[in-house]
């Protein structure tokens, strides 16, 4: 019964409220059709403003797009441009970078300038011995070499002395710098000055321009230009050490003062130019100490040499006595007096002490086929006795070379002492 009673309530509930809800909803047909009308109106305008609202998407996507495009083909000069606002900061930028080498390679290179004007002038010497002829080729064996530089257009050079002193048998070539090569004649030898001219049969040739070595001043820079080694031309350079280096500090019986230099020279650039940068011969390589040690006969000592000469020709109408060169006997080394800087020297290089040795002189170089080569003579040796007399300086052994007979050598080779006999040639 209970049950029946709800179910009665309900459906009489139900239509109550469908009696009061149909008539606020469909009331009348014409508000019915009129909010059909609006609610189509509302879809269209959702639809158009969709619409509307993709086309703007797109083209803000394209426009951003473009933009970004632009901004990344152009990031480096942007980077460029942007890297130069400090914003208050200082601004710090790192050394500059050569542009372009080339103008400074033709700017800065003078040294280069100044071989190409001084070097056509420089002359490769070599001194042959008839009677000594090489095995495998049957030319005659050079028994010395060096350089010179050519001082007159008529075919006359300077050079060392020790280059081109006669000899019994030999013979001078000298070589220029288009590689001809002619036969060279000795006019004029200064042995105390180291000094000798020599002339070829050729004319017209490039003439060295001589400089002023008393005003030349310490570090300076020069160009040593020689034939180490029998190659032609080649080129060191350096600066000017001492413009006045007696040759009593080098153990040297000569009075010349040298000029010492720390561009390199060794065998074969004796006799040829040292040079200062407007291309003038300032002196005449000479001789190595060691390395960064060289030292050049000033070039006012051979003008002085070079003048004498000429009036010597003109007074006499023939050539210059050569009977003096003949006096001193040969031996064929390059040697120079022993001095603490040598000996320290040559402690450091060779690694033992050098205490024993005193006094003597140091054999840098000893010329293949000479008579001290024959004998054993080795570079690097010391010789410190000479027929049982102490060797003080290189004269000691110029004086003896004087006399006649064998000469008796004591000679220090490394930590040995031994004696050697030579024999000096006439």
């Amino acid at each position: 019964m209970t049950v029946l009673l709800s179910r009665v309530s309900l459906n009489i509930l139900k239509k109550e409220y469908l009696s009061h809800v149909r008539p606020a909803i469909f009331f009348n047909a014409d508000q019915l059709n009129q909010v059909r009308s609006n609610h189509l109106c509302q879809r269209d305008n959702r639809i158009n403003n969709n619409n509307r609202s993709g086309k703007h998407l797109l083209t803000y996507t394209l426009v951003i797009s473009g933009i970004s495009y632009f901004l990344y083909k152009k990031r480096n000069d942007l980077y460029e441009r942007f890297r130069e606002f400090n914003f208050g900061m200082p601004i710090v930028r790192s050394a500059t970078i050569i542009p372009n080498l080339v103008d400074y390679r033709e700017r800065y290179n003078f040294i280069a300038d100044v071989v190409a004007v001084s070097a056509p002038s420089v002359v490769y010497i070599e001194i042959s011995d008839d009677k000594k002829l090489d095995m495998f080729t049957g030319r005659p064996i050079a028994t010395s070499n060096g350089c010179g530089f050519i001082v007159s257009s008529d075919g006359l050079i300077l050079t060392n002395a020790h280059v081109v002193m006669r000899r019994r048998n030999s013979k001078v070539k000298v070589r220029l710098h288009d590689g001809t090569v002619y036969n060279g004649v000795i006019e004029d030898v200064d042995m105390q000055g180291d000094l000798a001219t020599l002339r070829i049969n050729k004319k017209d040739l490039p003439v060295m321009k001589l400089g002023n070595s008393s005003d030349i001043r310490p570090g300076e820079f020069v160009i040593a230009i020689g034939s180490p080694l029998s190659l032609s031309n080649t080129i060191t350079s350096g600066v000017v050490s001492s413009t006045n280096r007696p040759s009593e500090e080098l153990g040297l019986d000569r009075n010349i003062t040298y000029i010492q230099t720390d561009a390199a020279i060794t065998f074969g650039n004796s006799g040829g130019p040292l040079v200062n940068l407007n291309g003038e011969a300032i002196g005449i390589n000479a001789m190595k100490v060691t390395a960064g040690i060289s030292f050049a006969i000033p070039i006012d000592y051979a003008k002085d040499f070079l003048k004498k000469a000429e009036i010597r020709r003109k007074n006499k109408g023939k050539l210059p006595d050569q009977v003096e060169t003949h006096k001193r006997r040969y031996m064929g080394i390059t040697m120079l007096t022993i001095s603490p800087d040598i000996i320290f020297e040559l402690q450091h290089k060779r690694g033992y002490s050098l205490d024993m040795i005193k006094h003597g002189v140091f054999v840098w170089r000893v010329i293949t086929g000479s008579p001290a080569y024959r004998s054993g003579i080795q570079a690097g040796d010391i010789i410190t006795h000479v027929n049982g007399e102490p060797v003080f300086a290189a004269v000691n052994i110029y004086k003896a070379l004087e006399s006649s007979g064998s000469l008796q050598l004591t000679v220090v080779r490394h930590r040995d002492v031994i004696n050697v006999t030579v024999d000096p040639e006439d």
